[in-house]
């Protein structure tokens, strides 16, 4: 039992997937970096001491002080990463237990309250249904919170699944578009879309980039404050379609571009505003394009609007 849990910890693999981390941020990884750059540093004092330094006890004591100084600094360095992994991995599982539990009692309760509204239990009079109504609703906003915490929990954990088949993006758009024609006409939004003719189908997880989409045709039609225009593209690009939303919102500002793609984000220009949301969206939609094989990216300018796009691999038999 004793050796396997030795041969566990000396497969580093192994111990960057349960950090969720790729090698270049595992701390097991690093310390095998460091090793080498130790080993190489040793041979380099070596051959200079013996060019320069005539006592070969002498050469020997540098090195060996060199050698513990390196060692000492790699063993802090990389236990300091391990502590810091170990509690992100412990955040990310809380997380995910946390958003699991109250995903029973959100449904319990939003079922409770449709029961009340239907009016089975009694009569409920026309100002009590407009307190249910907002009660609904914030049920709601909680149900999606939750729901994007766990998923970011997932992509954090490295325990995201991606279903992969073949599907025709183009559909998927149109199917997306239905949904929220009533939201874009209470925004006064108008949403058009340019899918291009005799597109390939892409080749991943279609309820994952249908997630993606919801997102970027969420966020540009929110963030139209006055009369807009949201419009999208698809076409193909290589071995890959390429889509592309654009719209006429608040844009972001230059100095928040680069933050844009983090947890918890939200640029202070959009906060003026006060709309819904939690700034995971953006987060969410880039693991799940670079996971699925593809790439995103935006352009925007305050004031005028913002452009977001995505590529996808397309299917190939």
């Amino acid at each position: 039992m004793e050796l396997k849990k030795i041969l566990n910890q000396l497969n580093i693999y192994a111990q960057c997937r349960r950090y969720g981390l790729s090698l270049w941020q595992c701390p097991q990884f690093l310390f095998l970096v460091m090793g080498v750059i130790i080993v190489g540093s040793i041979l380099a004092a070596y051959i200079i001491g013996t060019h320069y330094v005539e006592d070969p006890l002498t050469v020997a004591l540098i090195i060996l002080i060199l050698v513990v100084i390196l060692f000492i600094v790699a063993f802090i360095i990389t236990r300091s990463f391990e502590r810091l992994t170990e509690a992100n991995r412990m955040k990310s599982e809380f997380v995910s237990v946390v958003s699991h539990q109250l995903r029973s009692p959100l449904s319990n309760l939003k079922w409770a309250i449709e029961f009340l509204m239907s009016g089975r239990a009694g009569k409920i009079e026309e100002e009590q249904i407009e307190y249910f109504r907002i009660l609904k609703e914030n049920i709601s906003r909680m149900g999606d919170l939750v729901q994007d915490l766990l998923t970011v929990s997932r992509i954090e954990t490295a325990t995201l699944p991606l279903k992969k088949r073949e599907f025709f993006l183009a559909d998927l758009v149109k199917d997306l578009i239905s949904e929220f024609e009533t939201f874009a006409k209470a925004s006064n939004v108008a949403v058009k879309f340019n899918g291009g003719e005799n597109l390939p189908k892409a080749f991943t997880d279609p309820p994952r980039i249908r997630l993606v989409l919801e997102n970027l045709l969420d966020n540009a039609i929110r963030y139209i404050k006055e009369k807009g225009e949201v419009e999208m593209r698809l076409e193909r690009k290589g071995e890959n379609l390429y889509f592309e939303i654009r719209d006429t919102g608040v844009g972001i500002p230059k100095e928040d571009q680069k933050y844009i793609f983090q947890k918890f984000f939200r640029s202070e220009n959009v906060l003026r505003y006060q709309t819904q949301g939690s700034g995971l969206g953006l987060y969410i939609a880039k693991a799940i394009i670079e996971k699925s094989g593809g790439k995103i990216g935006f352009k925007s300018q305050e004031g005028v609007g913002s452009t977001f796009w995505f590529t996808l691999p397309i299917f190939s038999k």
